[in-house]
């Protein structure tokens, strides 16, 4: 039985380790926002908590053992080590006096593994309030959101200049043949419907003369087909249609 049960863990001990190099290193391919030794993390409290779930067979374990056999194997040895647990056939010496309906109460003492647990919880909140409350030495997280937002500000400053970014800011108009022939095949099979062939308008507006409902300048154009005017029965494009796409069709 045990040694079925530990062949059953030691397989799932091997598996988790594949699956964590496996995820680590996708993670590591790429940027991400969690902090960089986020998934380390993740990844101790998973495998401490298959080592609770280790020693907690082996206390079971240790149980069946003794109560069918007076020899102790090694495995029973550390499950004892581990739980400090009375044999079943000693129990009689922690019984107490207690009885209560002719349920008894045995004097059984903490396990070693949860008072260490219990004990490393401790020095872990000594250590988290001495590192972010007293010395200042870490970041709590309203500091760390304003570090990223500060950085995610620049970056999107430094793709604005660079032309990466198109918004109805810094929109500009495409004069190209490619650009005019490809808007003209997407106004076709898009726009047509409501606005013409011409673009004289049938459910939706007249573009070929010289008043606008939203404003007839480039900015104006391109914030109307991205965001539509839902009011007038103008849809959005900004998740239908690719950016590149709109700039044609304008």
């Amino acid at each position: 039985m045990i040694n079925n049960i530990l062949r059953a863990v030691k397989m799932k001990l091997i598996t988790f380790f594949f699956f964590f190099l496996t995820v680590k290193t996708t993670f590591a391919s790429g940027e991400s926002d969690f902090p960089p030794n986020y998934y380390d993390i993740i990844a101790i409290v998973l495998v401490l908590v298959v080592i609770i779930a280790f020693l907690g067979l082996i206390f079971v374990e240790t149980k069946k053992v003794a109560a069918k056999t007076k020899e102790i194997s090694l495995i029973s040895k550390i499950g004892l080590i581990f739980n400090k647990s009375v044999p079943i056939e000693k129990e009689d010496e922690i019984l107490l006096d207690h009885n209560y309906d002719g349920i008894k109460e045995l004097d059984s003492r903490v396990p070693p593994w949860y008072s260490g647990l219990f004990y490393a919880t401790i020095i872990f909140a000594v250590y988290y309030m001495l590192h972010f409350h007293v010395f200042n030495t870490g970041k709590l997280m309203h500091e760390e959101y304003e570090e990223e937002m500060e950085f995610a500000s620049l970056q999107k400053a430094e793709l604005m200049n660079t032309g990466s970014v198109v918004t109805e800011e810094n929109v500009t108009l495409l004069t190209d043949n490619a650009s005019l022939f490809s808007g003209k095949a997407i106004y076709d099979v898009n726009c047509v419907a409501c606005h013409s062939a011409d673009g004289g308008g049938l459910v939706g507006p007249n573009f070929t003369d010289e008043y606008w409902i939203n404003g007839g300048g480039i900015k104006n154009i391109f914030k109307t087909i991205k965001y539509g005017v839902p009011s007038k029965g103008m849809i959005s494009w900004q998740t239908q249609c690719f950016k590149s796409r709109r700039l044609e069709v304008i």
